[in-house]
């Protein structure tokens, strides 16, 4: 799915819930009043909580799918992630709100309210109306795996759960146990932040760069492990970014594969993961010829120009005015293995092949870092 699909989506049902939001806050609160019920005003006021995250998720739905620029190299997702944080926040600041004041209640039973039928009923609605609005999110949600979606739909979905404790307090009120309305409130406050807190510590987890859980981790490692080519993995490293996956890997193959091969080998690892791995957006591949994740041997190593000039000062005695043909160097356990192929024309006899590749080996030997030399003529 590309970025306008999935933000066009989010805005859509972003929207539905907003309208219903919109009918449930003022619906709640107002029968909540006329009909004498804490909870129920506290349920509306928990709708209206869901009508101010429903505006943050608009928000974050343009500015996360905005392609990547000069400024945000990786895109604009983590825009979702900070939003999904601000909806997380208002849900915590709305729990605390209602506990302050339910407790304030309990504290002075002559504020305690009387509700009703009226308020009875307008709760059980909620609950229907939440509960839809619930699973028509969170299957938006999953389709496109956004984080915050599934954020707003639990917020829905923490509305419908309060409006059915709510029922139960105003139940319970009705047959004469007028604390059991106030101690819904309680325990809707503390529904909603649980909530709260729950969205907020992924998302800042996300916003940390938190790994990719240890199951998915090793989901991770048996896919590469089956790409032909792959001798070993290191060096994993995942993130996630608005509910999809970002991964870094060492891949070592063979040591002395062109770079072509080896380049071959990680893209069928790319795609493998990308096709294997749920949520997986993106990979970045190193390749090694053997295993560095500890150790750095090769690092002080000469590059080819001066390899290539250390040899050359030495091979004119051996081979005259040529210069090599052809100069492969595999870098490995801290020495220069070299390979090089040479003009055919330089040798008669298959003695002679072998007496001057003897020569240019002595002579490279000779050069600080390197290994065994193999020559080629061809």
């Amino acid at each position: 799915m590309d970025n306008s699909e999935r933000a066009a989506a989010t805005r859509r049902v972003t929207l539905v819930g907003a309208g219903v939001n919109v009918l449930l806050a003022v619906g709640k609160t107002i029968i909540g009043f006329v009909g004498n019920s804490q909870a129920l005003i506290a349920d509306g006021l928990h709708s209206f909580s869901d009508l101010a995250s429903d505006m943050l998720v608009l928000y974050a739905a343009r500015a996360a799918h905005q392609e990547a620029d000069q400024d945000h190299p990786y895109g604009h997702a983590r825009f979702e992630t900070a939003a999904t944080v601000g909806v997380g926040l208002l849900l915590i600041g709305v729990a605390v709100a209602l506990l302050i004041d339910a407790g304030q209640r309990l504290v002075a039973p002559e504020s305690l309210l009387q509700p009703g039928v009226l308020a009875l009923g307008a709760a059980a609605f909620s609950i229907l109306a939440n509960e839809c609005l619930y699973r028509y999110t969170v299957r938006v949600a999953n389709r496109f795996a956004s984080n915050l979606l599934r954020a707003n739909a639990w917020h829905h979905r923490s509305d419908a759960v309060s409006s059915v404790v709510v029922v139960a307090g105003v139940g319970g009120t009705m047959m004469g146990y007028p604390y059991l309305d106030a101690f819904a409130a309680v325990g809707v406050a503390m529904m909603i932040a649980r909530m709260g807190l729950q969205f907020s510590w992924r998302s800042l987890e996300e916003l940390v760069d938190k790994g990719l859980d240890p199951d998915q981790l090793a989901e991770i490692r048996t896919a590469i492990s089956t790409v032909q080519g792959v001798q070993n993995t290191h060096m994993l490293r995942t993130r996630r970014m608005a509910g999809q996956a970002f991964v870094d890997v060492h891949v070592q193959v063979a040591p002395r594969v062109s770079v072509s091969e080896g380049h071959h080998i990680a893209d069928r690892v790319q795609s493998k993961l990308m096709k294997q791995v749920d949520d997986i957006l993106d990979v970045t591949i190193h390749v090694d010829p053997e295993d560095d994740e500890h150790t750095r041997l090769n690092r002080s190593l000469p590059l080819r120009a001066e390899v290539l000039e250390n040899l050359s000062s030495r091979l004119p005695d051996l081979i005259g005015s040529e210069q090599p043909v052809d100069m492969n160097l595999h870098y490995l356990s801290g020495r220069i293995h070299m390979e090089l192929i040479l003009p055919l024309s330089l040798i008669q006899t298959p003695e002679a092949a072998e007496e001057l590749a003897e020569k240019i080996a002595a002579a490279a030997a000779q050069i600080e870092g390197v290994g065994a030399t193999r020559v080629f003529f061809g």
